[in-house]
């Protein structure tokens, strides 16, 4: 396998290079770009970028919501729900057109994702990665919770590039924490010649399989994507 890291970054060091990474793509986006699509079926840049303003929103709550109840997920544990939901996906789908059509200018939209992105930066900065938070309906310690929104970020940055080749790449600690999130799922290092990228892009959903990959990955073929 090609692995473009070598080691896994601390969590509160992965979200900040992941935010700061995709809001560097999202700062010089103007109103056009906005109309742009996605890797994320149904969604324009800007219905994007407004999922991504309410993620950070969710760092912020969570960070500053200490649990007494135990953790019930881990950074790996965690993507276990997020299985394809047609339901689900479709609700998601209205919930950030609607949202995002809010935004009488894509300026407005892209102000917001980059200062409330800066502020979840700063609270995990703070947080101590032992304290157990609560998000999603479950329990999980900060540094958990920070390695899924690197993961979140990192995978949405290529989404977002779809449409805009100039864009510039993730940050390699993301990658990172995404391939060690993917192959945590799969229950083993993923034994094909894949880049992080294309980890990241076929582990998800967002690329699909050849034969020879499938045959490579024998059985675990069928539990791809292993989230989305």
């Amino acid at each position: 396998m090609i692995t473009d890291n070598t080691t896994d970054p601390a969590p509160a060091d992965a979200l900040r290079a992941s935010y700061r990474a995709l809001m560097d793509l999202v700062a010089p986006l103007e109103e056009e770009d906005s109309w742009l699509p996605t890797d994320c079926t149904g969604w324009a840049v800007r219905d994007l970028v407004f999922h991504l303003v309410m993620d950070a929103q969710r760092a912020l709550v969570a960070l500053h919501t200490p649990a007494t109840a135990p953790a019930d997920r881990d950074a790996v544990t965690y993507w276990q729900d997020w299985r394809p939901d047609p339901v689900g996906a479709a609700n998601g789908r209205r919930y950030s057109r609607v949202g995002a059509s809010m935004f009488l200018y894509f300026r407005q939209l892209r102000e917001l994702c980059l200062d409330t992105a800066a502020a979840a930066v700063t609270a995990a900065a703070s947080a101590d990665p032992r304290q157990r938070v609560s998000t999603q309906g479950h329990v999980l310690a900060a540094g958990d919770l920070m390695a899924t929104l690197a993961v979140e970020a990192t995978v949405h940055h290529l989404d977002l590039t779809v449409r805009l080749p100039g864009a510039p790449a993730p940050s390699s600690e993301g990658l990172a924490t995404v391939r060690s999130t993917l192959d945590g799922l799969l229950g083993r290092p993923v034994p094909l010649n894949w880049s992080d990228t294309q980890y990241a892009r076929a582990g998800t959903g967002r690329l699909p399989l050849t034969r020879a990959e499938r045959d490579a990955l024998g059985a675990d073929a069928d539990r791809l994507p292993l989230f989305c």
